[in-house]
């Protein structure tokens, strides 16, 4: 083979490549948008009680709590129980993939919060296999129906489409914080330049859990953050609220 067609098969090798990150990117900004019919608007994950308290009151307090979550908390551990879904699903251990769900599910720390996790990772699946279907099996086949959490679900899908694992970990991670200032931005905590000011604050730090995810299995989950499990256990009584958790 000349070296010129050694250069075109090259230069195709690397439009096929690029053409598929960027479908990657497509769909990952698709699934994880706001506009996505997933209910996640309904959730505060905590958030309408640390405000009542006061835990949580402006940019600074709500960067904090954010910060913790991604370090210590939720969001560092459904991290890394998308990366094993990812990984299972990648192999096809179905098996696994239905621990994976199941020990995702039996950890959240109160009734709303197992609610927003698992109610979300419904909708996504059904519309997943609506809208962006993928090859057999479905998640209730591969998982004898196990209640899929949002990010086993998406681990999962992502896996069955071929998505590569650090773009989907960036992408729940960043629209993690989204939703979160949004609902901030609802409870009157923040206004709409101090939500884009937090949340371009805290992308080296979702960077940092993305890659520490990446790495982990499940052995390395653990949460520490007191507050926000309480805050979600105390919002079942709070009378006065917007959100369901």
């Amino acid at each position: 083979m000349s070296s010129r067609a050694v250069e075109q098969e090259k230069a195709k090798a690397a439009a096929a490549v690029e053409a598929a990150a960027r479908a990657a990117r497509t769909l990952l900004q698709i699934w994880l948008s706001p506009s996505f019919p997933i209910g996640g608007y309904a959730y505060s994950h905590g958030l309408e009680k640390a405000a009542e308290r006061g835990w949580v009151s402006n940019r600074a307090t709500l960067q904090e709590w954010l910060t913790d979550l991604i370090r210590h908390g939720s969001l560092g551990n459904d991290l890394i129980l998308l990366t094993c879904a990812w990984r299972t699903a990648t192999a096809s251990n179905w098996p696994a993939l239905k621990s994976v769900a199941e020990y995702a599910a039996a950890l959240q720390p109160s009734a709303e919060r197992y609610l927003e996790a698992t109610q979300q990772g419904a909708s996504f699946i059904t519309q997943i296999e609506a809208a962006y279907p993928h090859a057999p099996p479905a998640w209730r086949d591969a998982t004898h129906d196990a209640e899929p959490t949002l990010a086993t679900a998406l681990g999962f899908v992502a896996a069955r489409h071929s998505l590569p694992l650090n773009a989907t970990l960036d992408a729940y991670a960043t629209a993690f914080v989204g939703a979160q200032t949004s609902a901030a931005i609802r409870l009157s905590l923040i206004g709409q330049t101090d939500a884009q000011i937090i949340i371009a604050s805290l992308l080296t730090e979702c960077s940092y859990a993305t890659e520490r995810a990446a790495r982990a299995t499940l052995d390395d989950i653990g949460s520490a953050v007191w507050s926000a499990d309480l805050a979600s256990l105390q919002h079942e009584t709070q009378q006065t609220r917007l959100f369901r958790s």
